[in-house]
């Protein structure tokens, strides 16, 4: 009997690959049919091609310093003009982009598995194991991100790699939340108790059944957050607790910029709108993506 109920239960839900296979076909479908959406993942695509080939776009060697040259107005020498030491702007904003997507990868790869990891077990399990997780995610919730990644990055010593860890240690609760409430659901579902009438073990069925289930809705959520997670390098590098000089990280630019704004301006505005780009892009991505993989803002 419990073989039968097995098979029923793998009749009902597809196999993984064919369930990924089929919303990759239904995300490109939609994918084309959203402009707006489509010129987000172009722009993310494009920064992500200018990190890998930066030695080769960049006109200059970005820590290179020119004084005769110092604050030159944007030109056809440069692109995006100098700084005060005759740095050219536009090659600083080409390998800053390296550091900004290496930060926003980087917090992505451990907050998303760790925030999935803690909500699925939470909603799984319930009783004390929810309230002891739930609470020590409450107690980070409770603290603005920025300060507490501020408070991380200070004891921990300036640098980009304890910068992540700070900015790491305070993103996973929101992820961790959004598993939990879909975990609340999928644990209830028919395939799930026909697995616990087969006799998979709680593992089997957390990391086959609960989290495949969870992880479209975490994507989208990491997705969303990227744009407030380099926002948040940005002010750690604005506030000198980033990536250290010479290093050409966009936060550290418009700190060194910003004595020069009034005479200046294109010092601590180039790496202030390749900021709002690079946020604008993430953001429309994430929209789009909660369209698509989300199966309650589907379209018919």
């Amino acid at each position: 009997m419990t073989d039968a109920l097995h098979s029923q239960s793998e009749i009902r839900r597809p196999p993984i690959p064919a369930r990924i296979a089929a919303s990759l076909a239904r995300a490109g479908r939609q994918l084309a049919d959203e402009p707006l959406g489509l010129a987000g993942f172009l722009i993310l695509a494009v920064l992500c091609i200018v990190a890998i080939i930066a030695p080769a776009l960049a006109p200059y060697d970005p820590n290179v310093q020119m004084l005769s040259d110092a604050l030159q107005p944007p030109s056809l020498a440069h692109l995006a003009g100098t700084d005060e030491f005759g740095r050219d702007i536009f090659s600083r904003l080409v390998y800053g982009t390296r550091i900004t997507i290496q930060t926003v990868l980087s917090i992505s790869i451990i907050v998303g598995p760790v925030g999935l990891l803690i909500g699925i077990v939470s909603g799984f399990f319930g009783g004390r194991t929810d309230a002891i997780l739930m609470r020590a995610t409450d107690i980070v919730l409770s603290f603005p991100s920025l300060i507490l990644a501020l408070a991380f990055a200070a004891a921990l010593g300036a640098g980009l790699n304890t910068a992540i860890i700070a900015i790491s240690l305070t993103a996973w609760p929101p992820i961790a939340r959004l598993a939990r409430a879909e975990a609340l659901v999928v644990r209830n579902a028919d395939y799930v108790a026909a697995a616990r009438l087969y006799g998979a073990s709680s593992l089997r069925i957390l990391l086959l059944y609960i989290a495949p289930m969870c992880v479209p809705s975490v994507i989208v959520r990491l997705t969303l957050n990227m744009a407030g997670i380099i926002l948040t390098a940005a002010s750690l590098g604005f506030l000198g607790l980033g990536a250290q000089p010479p290093a050409p990280e966009w936060g550290a630019m418009i700190s060194s910029g910003r004595k020069f704004m009034l005479d200046y301006w294109w010092v601590a505005v180039m790496p202030g709108i390749a900021i709002l780009l690079t946020s604008l892009a993430f953001n429309i991505a994430g929209d789009t993506l909660r369209d698509i993989l989300d199966p309650r803002h589907a379209r018919s």
